[in-house]
């Protein structure tokens, strides 16, 4: 009966330490606390303070017994020691089982009480190792308690004197002590846990719509940071973010300003706030929790906090992302989530912006070199061929002209990223009617062309490899050859193939033709495996095979998707 009302008792004590830990979860200071993945010294000794008082709180709460008292002492130290570790447990235990030594309210158990709590403290410590990673930390939290209960009973027995009246005493509380604190300590836990998994649910939200911010502005941002795509972007994340505004600016002006404000924060005015300049000076994130720090010269105003991050390219600021309130000090953590998520993002993609840009000049760039290879040789050679055909062939010679100016025509003019296939070989086959001009029978020209195939490729890829083949491949041969122009398809790709069964090479000099040396001769056949790299990847480069005296294979794959 003693015992049964005893449980009773403590159940009710345990009931205002319950109540205490649900108002304290609901403390936002309290919540940041917990929160922090990397806990200081400082924040370490706080909740060493706030348990060990809790653990105070738990004594004054006692329910008399046998000239001691059973009590819920160990529940904030516990929980304290299991959140902090050794070090929280350990300072926790001191204060509330300091308290209870020096206060003797419990007569022949004080010091061993105010021990035991030490030792529960360091206990609880050195379980928060093992439950750390651990789901339903609460079910680990209650064998931990009866566990430290119990050497709490031993320790009575042990220190307690008399022992006769020690033994009677924990025969009496052992049963509602163990099980009253442990399940305590386990729904103080249980609380603790539910405050973690409404962050994770809160941070998951708040990345879903981050990244589907990130994905609607992708499009804008491809064009770098101006004006026009900082309005869409700052209209995107206003539809979907609750804020009173958000502004996007570079390192001088505001490129864009939506929500309130917006008939003072306008677009292209000089950056006004110290803070904004500073964050663009150092580099990093600033909180703005009063009214008079933002700065803003309209009288009216109604924005009273912010939190202004930079955006970077590479290492270098080159603008912010501003998101404000109308609340002061009403900034939180998941607004300083959202903020750092979307201006990492932003920032990755203005520097993929600035890559894109790069790519694309330096295709261009390329395409020019093949454009500008054209070699004035061939053009003098030409020239002179169409020039000697005048003599004794005028309709040949005419024909040939046109070849020539439509060689020049489709080279110089152009300036697309891809062409059709028909287009390319249009294009050899103007090349290669004043080569065989030139040339005569010392060189055949054949075609094997799948005739459905349709695809688009980089222009003026394939007339270096012909003229390659050519010039490398059949003259150095006394009697000539032939070169063959192939189409097929593969699973995923178009094939394309120049053969010709000249003089060949060896695999040394295979070796050396793609590579990026000055007294590479084979410039242009380095540029298209360069710019196929840069377009379709490692796997797209030139595949190039050939024998001594047998001739050389040169391959392009094209993917069927471009």
């Amino acid at each position: 009966m003693i015992i049964a009302e005893m449980m009773l008792a403590l159940m009710n004590k345990l009931g205002i330490i319950i109540i205490l830990a649900f108002i304290i979860s609901k403390v936002g200071i309290f919540r940041k606390l917990i929160m922090k993945k990397q806990i200081t010294i400082v924040d370490k000794v706080l909740l060493a303070v706030v348990f060990g008082l809790i653990g105070i709180m738990g004594t004054y709460s006692s329910v008399p017994i046998y000239g001691a008292w059973a009590n819920t002492r160990i529940v904030g130290v516990m929980v304290g020691s299991l959140l902090g570790g050794p070090f929280v447990g350990l300072v926790a235990g001191v204060i509330a089982g300091g308290h209870r030594y020096l206060i003797d309210i419990g007569g022949f158990t004080a010091l061993a009480c105010g021990i035991a709590t030490i030792v529960e403290g360091l206990i609880g410590g050195y379980g928060s190792y093992y439950i750390k990673n651990k789901q339903g930390k609460w079910r680990y939290a209650l064998f931990i308690g009866i566990f430290a209960e119990i050497i709490q009973m031993l320790i009575i027995l042990i220190i307690a004197r008399p022992f006769y009246a020690a033994f009677n005493l924990v025969r009496i509380i052992l049963l509602p002590m163990v099980l009253v604190n442990s399940m305590g300590i386990a729904i103080f836990i249980g609380l603790i846990e539910n405050i973690y998994a409404e962050q994770e649910k809160i941070a998951a939200g708040q990345a879903e719509k981050a990244l589907k911010i990130a994905n609607m502005t992708l499009p804008y941002f491809r064009r770098g940071l101006n004006r026009e795509v900082a309005e869409k972007v700052v209209d995107i994340i206003y539809e979907f973010v609750d804020i009173a505004a958000i502004s996007i600016t570079d390192h001088k002006e505001i490129l864009a300003h939506r929500g309130i404000g917006e008939d003072h924060h306008k677009s292209g005015e000089i950056i006004q706030t110290e803070a904004t300049r500073e964050v663009i000076e150092r580099g990093q994130y600033r909180i703005i929790s009063r009214q008079k720090d933002i700065q803003c010269s309209h009288r009216d105003c109604r924005l009273k906090s912010a939190i202004v991050v930079p955006l970077k390219e590479r290492d270098k600021v080159v603008g912010t992302l501003k998101i404000y309130k109308k609340d002061e000090n009403s900034i939180t953590t998941v607004d300083l989530e959202l903020g750092l998520g979307l201006a990492q993002l932003f920032s990755t993609q203005i520097e993929l912006s600035k890559v894109e840009e790069q790519k694309k000049f330096l295709i261009e760039s390329e395409l020019k070199t093949l454009q500008a290879q054209i070699n004035p040789h061939f053009l003098f050679n030409a020239i002179n061929t169409i020039v000697s055909f005048m003599q004794f062939d005028s309709i040949k010679a005419k024909n040939l002209l046109i070849s020539l100016s439509e060689l020049f025509r489709k080279s110089l003019k152009c300036s697309h990223d891809t062409v059709g296939i028909q287009n390319e070989l249009e294009h050899i086959e103007a090349y290669l009617e004043i080569e065989k001009a030139r040339f005569g029978d010392k060189l055949l020209v054949k075609y094997q062309l799948d005739d459905d195939i349709q695809c688009q490729l980089p222009p003026l890829i394939l007339q270096p490899l012909v003229e390659n083949a050519i010039i490398h491949g059949i003259l150095p041969k006394k009697k000539g050859g032939c070169v063959e122009i192939r189409s097929s398809r593969e699973a995923e790709d178009i094939l394309l193939e120049v053969i010709d069964n000249g003089v060949g090479m060896g695999t040394g000099q295979i070796e050396k033709l793609l590579k990026e040396d000055p007294t590479n001769n084979s410039v242009g056949l380095m540029n298209v495996n360069k710019r196929l790299v840069n377009l379709y990847g490692e796997e797209y480069g030139l595949k190039i095979s050939s024998q001594l005296d047998q001739g050389t294979r040169v391959c392009i794959k094209i993917p069927k998707s471009a």
